[in-house]
């Protein structure tokens, strides 16, 4: 019996023994293939939230198989996705169960099983938009003051959840009014811009830190979490009487949508939104009714 490693990052285990004058090897994959994933995907700068998803998607589908992970076919794969098909999932799980599943076989266990399954289709649904004064009225209601702070840049950043916690004192301009974005979705870096309202309280809170300090961190110091932004933007909402499903993605939806209204280009919010493709952006021109005015941050125009 020995190990082998292998540029993945794990141990596997091969037993070699002679057959008929044959040197035969015999493969087992890892136990912990759970902890292979995280690794992977922590070395890839994927979420702790794609992590967790892919594991939950890859258990329900060896729990399906019932077989050792060097015993799996496409059909296993193929049988699997069409029978969560039959259950009536909808196409964006389909696809996560499926890209889950290719991630463990190719990624890291460095199998080349191509599985030539289509991904299924997503509907196509306008996202959920607040209107400017709803957005107005939401900010007025969070009591407070840091957490309003947080989700008023949210809004007139355009900025994702994580980007926002992410935020270091380094990453603002607050002379040129704008800030930096580092390795954002798609480890892409770009730019935001700091609007008027927000640029004396954001440099205020920058006052006395270090330059790698995180801009918003909790009480006892430490960086906030998803979480906690959701259940702000849920309460709020309903303290404000505001009946629609949002939440922390609702905000950045509404900064493009704004933006379109206020005569910005689909290139230009394409570019602060950090789209790779213009067609990511052009959805906004169906939740706006153009105006044309000079560009400043939706914020200032509340």
């Amino acid at each position: 019996m020995m190990h082998l490693k292998i540029y993945s990052n794990f141990l596997i285990t091969a037993q070699i023994f002679i057959h008929y004058n044959r040197l035969i090897i015999v493969v087992y994959y890892p136990v912990d293939w759970e902890k292979t994933v995280k690794k992977e995907c922590k070395r890839r700068r994927y979420s702790d939230r794609t992590a967790q998803t892919y594991i939950y998607c890859i258990n329900k589908f060896l729990d399906y198989c019932k077989k050792d992970l060097g015993k799996i076919s496409k059909k296993d794969v193929r049988e699997f996705l069409e029978k969560m098909s039959d259950k009536g999932l909808s196409g964006n799980s389909m696809n996560t169960y499926h890209m889950a599943i290719r991630f463990l076989f190719e990624q890291v266990l460095d199998k080349r099983m191509w599985i030539d399954i289509k991904y299924s289709k997503v509907p196509k649904k306008l996202p959920i938009v607040l209107s400017k004064s709803e957005v107005k009225t939401l900010i007025e209601n969070i009591k407070n003051h840091k957490h309003k702070i947080m989700i008023s840049l949210m809004y007139s950043a355009g900025l994702r959840v994580s980007e926002l916690l992410n935020l270091k004192v380094e990453d603002f301009n607050f002379k040129e009014s704008f800030g930096f974005v580092r390795q954002g979705k798609g480890m892409k870096d770009r730019l935001f811009i700091i609007a008027d309202k927000l640029k004396i309280v954001l440099l205020q809170m920058c006052v006395g830190k270090k330059k790698e300090d995180l801009v918003f961190a909790s009480n006892r110091g430490q960086k906030y979490s998803s979480r906690t932004i959701q259940e702000i933007i849920k309460k709020t909402a309903k303290l404000a009487g505001i009946n629609k499903k949002i939440h922390p993605h609702t905000l950045r939806h509404s900064f493009a949508t704004h933006l379109i209204e206020n005569g910005y280009s689909v290139s230009e919010v394409q570019a602060l939104l950090g789209h790779k493709s213009p067609e990511t952006t052009m959805i906004y021109l169906h939740t706006s009714s153009s105006r044309m005015l000079n560009i400043k941050s939706p914020l200032d125009s509340l």
